[in-house]
């Protein structure tokens, strides 16, 4: 039987999973730009960083509208290389090509075995131009092999006020 101790989750594992998820992103983006299998490569992202195989993941993507929560791998899936007629609106995100991500987080916050972890992220476009900002609340647990897993990921774009002129 494994100790709560080995389910305790620490500042420092938080900080790594977030770096080894955004370089994820961006190998994901660059196995699209050369040719190579980057569904492989995603669905090893999503079973690697999520927690879909063994309870239910809150999946709340940037860029959505018509299907803003997703609780399914494929839903996930779909958010990061599209190709899904389930999510029409879904065009890809990681296959936008990114260079980095960049997390400048507001805190992470350890409540028994779950880590919590909001904050902003920023995307560097491959091809150059401005970083995306984008608002993270993500939060995570530790799978039986003693991974760190998401189980629950919203991410934002930042509130942009309508100005009357």
């Amino acid at each position: 039987m494994k100790t709560e101790s080995a389910k305790t989750i620490t500042e420092q594992e938080v900080l790594e999973a977030q770096k080894d998820w955004g370089e994820g992103i961006v190998k994901i983006g660059k196995v699209f730009l050369e040719n190579g299998d980057y569904k492989a490569e995603a669905e090893k992202h999503i079973s690697t960083f999520y927690a879909y195989d063994s309870e239910t993941v809150f999946f709340k993507p940037t860029m959505t509208a018509l299907h803003q929560f997703r609780t399914t791998r494929d839903g996930a899936l779909s958010y990061f290389i599209g190709q899904n007629p389930d999510f029409p609106e879904d065009h890809g995100f990681a296959l936008k090509s990114w260079h980095a991500v960049r997390w400048e987080g507001l805190g992470i916050k350890i409540v028994g075995s779950i880590a919590i972890a909001m904050g902003n992220y920023y995307f560097t476009p491959a091809k150059g131009g401005q970083d995306l900002k984008i608002e993270y609340t993500f939060a995570y647990t530790k799978n039986k092999k003693g991974q760190i897993q998401i189980i629950m990921h919203g991410s934002h774009l930042p509130f942009s006020p309508i100005t009357n002129k």
